[in-house]
Parts: C-alpha cells; structure tokens; sequence
C-alpha cells in the first residue's frame, strides 16, 4: 500500500510502499476512503512536544473508511461499514477515567498516527471498541474533519459550560475554529470570531458569526469588552498570545478553554485578576467516542457545515508549509 511516513522528525514525509498491515486480536482493517490533516500532525512529525512519537511512523488521526477485515475476537463492527479512527486509538477501559466518561484521559491510552500508525496510508489497523460508526448521508470527505476538528471544537464547547444567550469568543477560524463557531451557536450563544485573516473572518461571518474582530486592526480583548465581554472564551491559535488575549476578553465568572498547543507553551495569567473575578481556566483535550457520535449526529442532521479541501497523499508536504503559512481556509483532507 502508499503510506506517508514520517522517517526521522523532522524531516519531510516520505511516501513510500509498505506492508498493508493485518489487523491483530480486536482490531479491523480499514480501507482509508479520507483523512483529514490536523496541525497535530504537523507537531506529531516535527516532535514538537515533550513527548515525542517514534519514527518512522505514519501519522494521521481523522480518518474514515470502510471495514476490509476483522482480526480475532473483532465483533464490534461489520465487514464493509463506514467508521472513523480518531486521535484516542485505545484505552485501557477499567481505570478511573474510562469508568467515569473521561477515557481520552487514561494514563494507558495510544494515540493514533503518534503512538500507533495512523490513517496517512490507504489501509490501517485500529481497535475495534475504540473506532466510531460514520452514519448514512455523511461523506467520507466531512466525516474526516468532524473526527478530530469536529470533536475537539465540540467537546471545548461542552466543557465551557456555555448556556443560551451567553456570549463565546473564538480566538482562531480554521479547521477547528469554523466548527467551534457553529457549535456555539447550537449551543444558543452569541458568537464573537477573532483572526487576522481576511477570508477568516468572512467565513466566520458566512456561519453566522454575530461579531467579528479583526486583531490585525485592534485589540481583540479590548474590542470583546466593548461587545459586553465574553463568558467563554475559546483558544484555538497557537500563539500564547492569542491564549493571553482569549483569557483578557473574559468578563466576571468567564471561563476560557484552552484547546491549540502552541510550540512555545507558555502563557502568563495575571491571578489577582483570576480570583477576584472569578474566572476559569479549562483544558479540553479531544473527545469520546460518544462526543464524536454527537458530532456525527449534528452534521446527519444538517446542523454544521464541514469546510474543506481535497488533497492527494503525495502532496502531504506542501501541504504542512500551507498550513503552517496560515494559507488554508479551514481543512484539507487526503483523498483516496
């Protein structure tokens, strides 16, 4: 099969023609139909973070296709159906944290296309429990988004707490900005987008952003305070300053989400002000099988927009420097 592979970190991608894997005991073999590209990814490949993956490896944690085979003891799903591997591969399922609905917190977890190869090939192998059922009338090429970029933005939302008729700023409209921006609206809140780039912001007002700000052109707390401030603020650049912005646009009892991992991750927050007004500081790491079964849900549903492009494999380099050169609208997916 054609793989992307990460050969050293790095260094570019290489795609090559490797083994199609056999799925092991509880796992299935997926025919990857498509698979988004996230900027973990991108962090995944270059080993951006303190725990690094090992190479070579294939990255890749949004991707959808159909059942090809089952390995022993695999009952979970059915030869030929549509399912999505996302960035929680597995878990143990008898900790604390699986038994009480946080499973992506499990100490034991992998992660696909970072511990475990990921959906960057045209097959891959996944745990049967821990893959998640793509429902009719949703395409391969949406489904790919809404698996990491959809439950993420989704599960941030949640978290906040965020109630109708509350305010929500979201620092960032990109691949998961555009879908946080709508979940703030299923949500019943008044949606404040902020970037600095102009076809951002016209796609955030093309979602029904109620206010934009452009942080080229002023202060982006400052301006959000004028808006009345925000109760939820939710932080998807990756500048700590971006962060530091989102954390200054709350007002009394808000709450900020930090969801973007920055390289340099570091952030100051001032804790007098944190205190005497009462705000929160929340991360929000992905989410379950049952919040991507949601996310699913609402896009069947016709609730959410998925906003894309379409790639070939072999141009998986070009299309980290157009991502991380801030040149992509929202997603791309890989097509296969």
């Amino acid at each position: 099969m054609q793989a992307a592979v990460v050969p050293a970190l790095g260094a570019p991608l290489e795609i090559r023609r490797v083994p199609v894997p056999e799925p092991g005991r509880g796992q299935v073999l997926v025919r990857m139909e498509a698979s988004g590209l996230c900027h973990t990814d991108i962090h995944a490949a270059n080993g951006d973070w303190p725990v690094k993956p090992a190479a070579p490896f294939i990255p890749g944690h949004e991707g959808v296709g159909t059942v090809e085979a089952l390995g022993p003891g695999a009952d979970m799903h059915l030869i030929g159906e549509r399912v999505a591997i996302a960035w929680l591969g597995s878990a143990c399922g008898a900790c604390s944290y699986c038994l009480s609905g946080w499973e992506t917190l499990c100490e034991k977890q992998q992660n696909s296309g970072y511990s475990v190869d990921g959906a960057y090939a045209e097959y891959a192998v996944a745990d049967d429990r821990y893959v998640v059922s793509v429902p009719d009338g949703i395409t391969p090429f949406d489904a790919a988004p809404l698996t990491c970029a959809g439950v993420t933005t989704y599960k941030a939302l949640k978290v906040s707490g965020l109630r109708p008729a509350e305010t929500a700023v979201i620092y960032g409209i990109g691949g998961l900005g555009h879908l946080a921006l709508q979940y703030a609206k299923i949500f019943g809140g008044r949606a404040i987008a902020v970037d600095v780039d102009d076809e951002k912001l016209r796609l955030a007002a093309h979602l029904g952003a109620d206010e934009l700000i452009d942080a080229r052109a002023e202060d982006a707390a400052a301006m959000v305070h004028k808006l009345g401030g925000a109760d939820v603020a939710i932080a998807l650049a990756t500048s700590p300053r971006a962060f530091e912005q989102a954390y200054g646009s709350l007002r009394r009892g808000g709450r900020l989400v930090c969801v973007a991992l920055p390289a340099d991750d570091r952030m100051t927050v001032p804790i007098f002000d944190t205190v005497i007004n009462g705000k929160s500081i929340i991360g929000s790491i992905v989410g379950t099988r049952q919040d991507l079964a949601e996310v699913f849900a609402l896009h069947a549903a016709g609730r959410t927009e998925v906003v894309a492009e379409p790639r070939r494999l072999d141009q998986v380099n070009e299309c980290f420097e157009a991502v991380l050169g801030g040149k992509v609208p929202a997603r791309l997916v890989f097509e296969f």
